[in-house]
C-alpha cells in the first residue's frame, strides 16, 4: 500500500491541533516524510497500532498499587485538570491514528487499571464510537498494565489471555502480563500479543535477563498457537524497551530481519528496515526503536487471509506529538511529564501502526 497525507487530512489536523511545525534539522529530517495513509479501509482492510500512553494514572489513591506519585497530593502533583487533561489529549491522538474510521485494533500500556481507559474511551469525543475495552489486571509493581480497544462495528473477540512473565530470581519485582487476544474480522482469526517487557531502569546489561525472560516466555506461547493452528495470523506489538537488534528480539524471540525465504511460521519484526533512520523514542537526543511490530511470516505472503508488506508499518508522527529540542536540536516528544515538571503534552512514545489487506476471496474457502 502506499502511504501519504491528503490535502484534506492535513488541513483537518491544522484546524484540530494548531499550525504544522516547520522542518527539523537534517538528523530529524525523517520526522517531515508524510507516510501515513487515511484513506477509508472499509471492508477490504484493518489497521491495528499500539501506543505506550505515559502514565496514564487516576488522579484518585489506590493503596494497593504504587501510584502515590500520581495524585494530586504526589510529587506529580497529579489532579483533575491534569487527568482530564490528559485523556483529551490521547482521545486526539486514537482518533487520528485511525484516518477516515476508527481504528480496528489498538494496544496501549502504561495505564494504571481498566478505568482509566473507561474514561479515556467513554468520557472523550472517543464515545461517539464503538470501542469494546479489552483489559486485565496485573501484578506489575508500578501499578500498570496493558489493554486493548478495538472497533466493535468490525472487530469481534473470540477470547482473550493474560500471559504471566515471572523470573527465574527469587526476589525479582513482578512485571507487567502479555495480553493474548485472538480477534476475528469477518470470521477470520488473528492472535494479537500486546507487550510491555521490564524497563532498562537500574542499566541496561543488569536488566537483559528479564527482557530475554519475556521474550523467552512469549515465543512458547507463539509455539503453542502454531502447533494448534499451523498457519495462524500472529501479529505481535508492544514497547519491548529493547531494540530490533538487541538480543530479546533476535535471539530469544527469534524475530527474522530478512523477508528472503522466510517460512510462514517464522516471525519477521515490521521495524527493522527502520532501524537507524526513524524512532518511536527518543533518548539523550538519539532515538530508539523500541516499540515495534513483529508478524507472523504468513501475514506477508498472503497464505491465510490477510496480507501486508513492510512499508505498510508506520511510526505516526503528526506535528502536534512533538516540539523543539533546545538541548539537543531537533524535535523531541511532546509528552506529558518531563521527569517531575509537568509539559501537559501526549507521551513519550509515538504510536506504530500497521494495515492487513483482507483477502476475501482467499478467506472464504
Amino acid at each position: 500500500m502506499r502511504f501519504l497525507w491528503t490535502a484534506v487530512f492535513a488541513f483537518a489536523f491544522t484546524l484540530c491541533f494548531g499550525q504544522s511545525q516547520k522542518a527539523t534539522d537534517t538528523a530529524d529530517a525523517w520526522l517531515t516524510v508524510n507516510n501515513f495513509d487515511d484513506s477509508y479501509r472499509g471492508e477490504n482492510e484493518i489497521r491495528i497500532g499500539f501506543w505506550n500512553l505515559e502514565n496514564l494514572f487516576h488522579p484518585s489513591d489506590d493503596s494497593l498499587k504504587n501510584d502515590d506519585s500520581f495524585t494530586p497530593s504526589g510529587n506529580n502533583h497529579f489532579n483533575w485538570y491534569k487527568y482530564n487533561k490528559k485523556l483529551k489529549n490521547l482521545s486526539k491522538v486514537i482518533t487520528a491514528v485511525g484516518g477516515w474510521e476508527p481504528i480496528e485494533i489498538l494496544g496501549f500500556c502504561e495505564v494504571e487499571n481498566k478505568q482509566v481507559v473507561e474514561d479515556l474511551i467513554y468520557n472523550t469525543p472517543l464515545k461517539k464510537t464503538n470501542y469494546g475495552i479489552i483489559h486485565v489486571e496485573s501484578p506489575d509493581n508500578r501499578g500498570i498494565d496493558v489493554a486493548l480497544i478495538y472497533n466493535r462495528d468490525k472487530i469481534k473477540i473470540d477470547t482473550f489471555q493474560a500471559i504471566t512473565v515471572d523470573f527465574l530470581e527469587p526476589d525479582s519485582r513482578p512485571t507487567r502480563d502479555i495480553l493474548h487476544v485472538e480477534a476475528l474480522f469477518r470470521k477470520k482469526k488473528i492472535h494479537i500479543f500486546i507487550n510491555h517487557w521490564p524497563s532498562r531502569y537500574g542499566g541496561h546489561l543488569v536488566t537483559v535477563p528479564k527482557r530475554n525472560r519475556a521474550a523467552d516466555i512469549l515465543r512458547s506461547h507463539v509455539d503453542s498457537v502454531f502447533r494448534s493452528e499451523p498457519n495462524a495470523n500472529i501479529a505481535i506489538l508492544g514497547d519491548f524497551n529493547d531494540h530490533p537488534n538487541d538480543e530479546s528480539m533476535l535471539e530469544h524471540l527469534h524475530a527474522k530481519t530478512d523477508t528472503a525465504n522466510l517460512p510462514d511460521t517464522a516471525l519477521y519484526n515490521m521495524m527493522w528496515p527502520k532501524m537507524g533512520s526513524e524512532g518511536t523514542h527518543k533518548y539523550q537526543g538519539h532515538w530508539g526503536i523500541l516499540d515495534q511490530i513483529v508478524i507472523s511470516g504468513n501475514l506477508l505472503h498472503g497464505t491465510n487471509g490477510f496480507k501486508t508488506t513492510p512499508e505498510n508499518a508506520v511510526i505516526f508522527k503528526a506535528p502536534f506529538l512533538l516540539e523543539e529540542d533546545r538541548t539537543h536540536l531537533g524535535k523531541k516528544l511532546n509528552r506529558t511529564y518531563i521527569g517531575m515538571r509537568y509539559n501537559g503534552g501526549y507521551s513519550d512514545h509515538l504510536p506504530i501502526l500497521l494495515d492487513l489487506q483482507f483477502l476475501e476471496k482467499q478467506a472464504v474457502k
